[in-house]
């Protein structure tokens, strides 16, 4: 009976959640932000305390699904984070990955779908904080490397969706491609969840059997030069990254099995 009455509460709980991060959204969006930048000259000035306003919102927000008994999590490595123009590369098991990365990390850039800088609960915090889009294709590549070396730290997920539950990992290669294009070392972040939650084709109502407890490792960095060294082109630089990635950092299951 305890146990059935804590998992509905957690529903409940998941759902107030996803209210407030909707509504934080719009806020933030309309409000927030644009007021803040009235009291800040100059457009990366304005991005740059547009992203500190959003890595502090999805702190409370972390401490929120963490105090209302949704989530636990502990962080590995976390000191790690705390440097500028870092390329972090995750696996991604669930749909919070990104709120918990952006959570740890100051002046954090990431790729985001097109689709979510078109959403209503989303697309002004992207379009203030400056984020990413993989809409323009041929120069997300370009964008990707100036945002890290304008000093931001630039969050992708390889896999370019969340992780499986089952079958084999596969890797896309834009994130080797911008970490041998611009000779950036890759810090390697490994995200494990106890119990598979807000998965890729669940819906959020759909909370495990108990409260899942989330595992951040911030992994050592993996020099890229090394690769860039070996390789004949910087084709298959990109190419042996990916596989090292692959072998690595992505080895075993995100998530433990239901």
């Amino acid at each position: 009976m305890r146990e059935a009455i804590n998992r509905v509460w957690r529903i409940v709980a998941t759902g107030f959640c996803f209210s407030v991060f909707g509504l934080g959204g719009i806020v933030l969006g309309i409000v927030v932000c644009p007021v803040a930048m009235l009291f800040v000259r100059g457009a990366v000035r304005q991005k740059q305390l547009c992203q500190t306003i959003i890595h502090h919102s999805f702190r409370c927000f972390v401490g929120l699904m963490k105090f209302v008994g949704v989530i636990s999590y502990e962080v590995h490595g976390r000191e790690s984070l705390q440097r500028r123009g870092l390329l972090i590369l995750a696996n991604h098991p669930s749909l919070i990955d990104v709120v918990f990365l952006i959570s740890f990390v100051r002046n954090a850039d990431c790729i985001v779908k097109e689709a979510l800088a078109r959403n209503p609960f989303t697309r002004g915090p992207i379009r203030a904080a400056g984020f990413v889009t993989n809409g323009d294709g041929a120069g997300l590549l370009e964008d990707c490397v100036r945002s890290l070396l304008d000093g931001n730290n630039l969050i992708i997920f390889p896999e370019g969706t969340r992780t499986p539950l089952h079958g084999k990992v596969k890797l896309q290669r834009g994130a080797a491609h911008v970490a041998v294009k611009g000779r950036i070392d890759i810090t390697p972040v490994h995200i494990h969840c106890s119990l598979p939650m807000l998965t890729k084709g669940t819906p959020w109502w759909k909370v495990p059997v108990s409260k899942p407890h989330f595992t951040i490792e911030v992994r050592p960095d993996i020099a890229v030069e090394q690769f860039c060294d070996s390789a004949a082109s910087d084709s298959l630089a990109v190419r042996h990254v990916t596989e090292h990635l692959s072998e690595q950092l992505f080895k075993g299951p995100a998530c433990a099995s239901t």
